[in-house]
């Protein structure tokens, strides 16, 4: 039985989400279909795209994504105090970017202040109404989804369903989940076989990190995303070693070596809380290992009490993978 949403999504837990969407029949159709040679390789580049438009307008930022053949990836950041910072215009242009139909009542002049309190206070909560959803990842994958349906519908003269209703969502409940969920999903070309390298990974946010890292004038001490907007506490790690130790990782995917991890890899991984001995089976099986939440135990302990809940899957993996030694 599906999990209700709001299960799966507390910003009380947390700001950082896990989201996987996956195509319907998990056909392909956003790659190439070997059954009848048509290659919808394209589609990717909508769903890119799409998640840089709705970055820009939404309270939410995009840490990492990957786009497959019949599925994508993003690890989401939701900044609800930027949200609220907003004034009630602003809420409303946003909004209206994405619905450019939406429109608040007219008030007129003519009216009585009865009437007039009534329209106030309906547009009031209409707003409000708006400014909620600009922070909420239900809306902002539906935003995604349904348009690249509707244009892929277009181009196939057909109608139906596109993805499949209800996207996954993972809850990262600290630093070191966060970085594990990234490069997971910045890996998963490598892990399915299809690039050789991260740089070569097309349609993922490493690659754009590294191409961006190589321009001209690029500082190294760049840090990852804000991982607690309240207390202003960052990931203690830049885009340089993000970016060494995801190609480390991938190298080691494609070609397992039983070398020692070298001691820039070692020191990265010690440093999060992360044990280097299990970082590469925890990428390579992510996906069968975790399940409703992700992070070290005791965050994990606080996440399941805030859900209510006793227990959850991939407790026991997570004391083996987050664990220093």
């Amino acid at each position: 039985m599906p999990r209700a949403r709001k299960e799966q999504v507390s910003l009380d837990s947390t700001a950082y989400y896990h989201c996987i969407s996956r195509c319907v029949r998990r056909a392909f159709l956003c790659g190439l279909d070997e059954h009848t040679g048509q290659n919808y390789s394209h589609r990717k580049q909508w769903i890119v795209e799409l998640l840089e438009k709705l970055s820009d307008v939404f309270a939410i930022d995009i840490c990492a994504y990957a786009i497959m053949s019949n599925h994508y990836h993003v690890v989401l950041h939701v900044d609800k105090a930027k949200a609220l910072e907003w004034t009630d215009e602003e809420v409303v242009t946003r909004w209206q970017k994405l619905f450019p139909k939406a429109k608040l009542i007219e008030i007129d002049e003519s009216a009585s202040k009865l009437v007039k309190t009534a329209v106030t206070e309906a547009n009031q909560l209409t707003v409000a109404t708006w400014r909620k959803r600009l922070m909420d990842i239900s809306w902002f994958m539906r935003c995604i989804n349904e348009k690249v349906a509707r244009e892929a519908n277009k181009e196939d003269n057909c109608t139906g369903r596109f993805f499949e209703g209800r996207f996954k969502s993972q809850a990262l409940v600290d630093e070191a989940a966060l970085l594990a969920c990234m490069a997971y999903v910045d890996l998963n070309p490598i892990r399915a076989g299809i690039s050789q390298s991260a740089e070569e990974s097309n349609f993922t946010s490493i690659q754009r990190r590294i191409r961006a890292y190589k321009k001209p004038g690029k500082p190294t001490n760049v840090l990852m995303p804000t991982f607690d907007i309240q207390e202003d506490k960052k990931l203690p790690i830049t885009s340089l070693k993000y970016i060494e130790l995801v190609e480390w990782t991938g190298k080691n995917i494609i070609h397992p070596k039983k070398a020692s991890i070298p001691s820039h890899i070692q020191s990265t991984l010690t440093e999060q809380g992360i044990n280097a001995d299990e970082w590469l089976g925890g990428v390579k099986h992510f996906g069968g290992l975790f399940y409703l939440a992700l992070g070290k135990v005791r965050a994990l302990q606080n996440f399941c009490k805030a859900q209510s809940k006793k227990w959850l899957k991939g407790q026991s993996a997570s004391a083996v993978l987050f664990s220093p030694t």
